[in-house]
């Protein structure tokens, strides 16, 4: 290996990752771009902890994709540490076997994402082949892990993820899709287990599945992405930033218990909101768009919301994740002032949004039931002038 060895595989053209399609709407492959943007997030947010200091030009911190795809963060991680350790360990063979041996760890989510992100980091889809940029790995995963698991079953579901077991319970062989990360009661031990000693990680990022396909779809599937968020809580790292859907500011089967932990976790301090997930996963409709969020475990305060939406970005606001008065997060900034001012005039008083129940619009409509009918609902010719008229979405 020369110094003149290129690390920084995204500068190839094209770089591959751009190039492969989606698993499903449930897997969704990060684009590099998109991966960098969160990763100068983690920039600006860990420089601002530490009185300036470079993240990259640190060797001691650790890094964890629990649900490994491409491959591309634990790649562009590695390739920002390559840069940024170069005085600290000017050899370049010794500094990126630190790294990938050392810093960088991950959980693939499949056989075949496992095969893939050791190849996009590695070079090579055993750490351990002839190939690999990595000199010092014994087995073929290296810190990429993956091992078929199987689900623990209460009655007809999962007991971890909900999975049904007539779609996910399958013969040897066959993926499960039962994550390893989410399927344990204590994600320490399970971690101990993966890497073969207790693991203190400084940064977890990553994109989880959203969902299951399993008997519902769309926005009735079962989510799973919370899990993660969740499990990845639970190891307490020092940053932890995931790019998931953003159904959960208001709604999302299963979601409430989650909603609620969420906007009243006051480490959550970046959100970065992207109303049409066409504008970060092109063709790819994820209802209700997506986001990414960086929790710093050091530091407590308001969130700063930034939308982008079709190639325009707001003005990014600090503040709260839950108004006094609300139970959902209000997505847009712009539109606080404006309820606020409506407050106002009902109550006298901007300091909660709660309104009295005979003003409140939910007292009119619901989802189930909007306006008094039924969603399933199609309506008969008119019979009289008291007939309503029902218009039909789409024809």
């Amino acid at each position: 290996m020369t110094e003149q060895s290129s690390f920084a595989l995204r500068s190839r053209n094209p770089d591959v990752l751009t190039c492969i399609a989606n698993l499903s709407n449930d897997e969704v492959f990060t684009p590099p771009e998109f991966a960098n943007r969160m990763l100068d997030t983690l920039t600006e947010a860990w420089a601002a902890n530490n009185k300036g200091a470079n993240l990259w030009a640190d060797k001691k911190v650790k890094f964890l994709d629990p649900c490994t795809k491409s491959g591309v963060f634990l790649r562009e991680i590695t390739s920002r540490l390559t840069k940024g350790l170069e005085k600290e360990i000017p050899n370049l063979e010794k500094r990126v076997n630190h790294i990938l041996t050392k810093q960088v760890f991950g959980i693939a989510i499949t056989q075949i994402t496992a095969l893939l992100a050791r190849r996009s980091v590695y070079c090579s889809k055993y750490a351990n082949g002839k190939h690999s940029i990595a000199k010092s790995f014994s087995s073929d995963d290296g810190n990429i892990w993956f091992k078929r698991m199987e689900h623990t079953w209460d009655g007809d579901r999962c007991k971890y993820c909900g999975a049904g077991r007539s779609v996910f319970d399958r013969a040897e062989g066959l993926e499960t899709h039962a994550y390893a990360f989410i399927h344990t009661d204590n994600i320490k031990t399970r971690l101990a287990e993966i890497f073969g000693a207790n693991m203190q990680f400084d940064v977890i990022i990553g994109n989880p599945p959203y969902q299951l396909a399993d008997d519902g779809f769309g926005t009735s599937a079962a989510p799973i992405y919370h899990h993660f968020v969740n499990q990845a809580k639970a190891l307490e790292p020092r940053f932890l930033s995931m790019v998931v859907p953003a159904r959960w500011f208001a709604g999302g089967k299963g979601l409430d218990e989650f909603r609620s932990s969420m906007l009243e976790d006051d480490h959550l301090r970046i959100i970065e909101d992207f109303p049409d997930s066409n504008d970060v996963f092109p063709g790819t409709q994820i209802k209700g768009g997506i986001c990414y969020f960086l929790w710093d475990k050091n530091n407590r305060g308001k969130v700063r919301v930034t939308t982008h939406d079709k190639g325009e970005t707001n003005t990014p606001v600090e503040r709260l994740l839950l108004e006094a008065g609300t139970d959902v997060f209000i997505r847009y900034n712009e539109a606080l002032p404006i309820i606020k001012k409506i407050i106002k005039v009902e109550t006298g008083s901007e300091d909660s949004l709660a309104l009295p129940s005979n003003k409140q619009f939910m007292t009119l409509v619901s989802s189930r039931k909007p306006f008094g009918f039924d969603t399933i609902f199609k309506g008969k010719a008119a019979a009289s002038k008291s007939s309503v008229l029902i218009y039909q979405n789409g024809g």
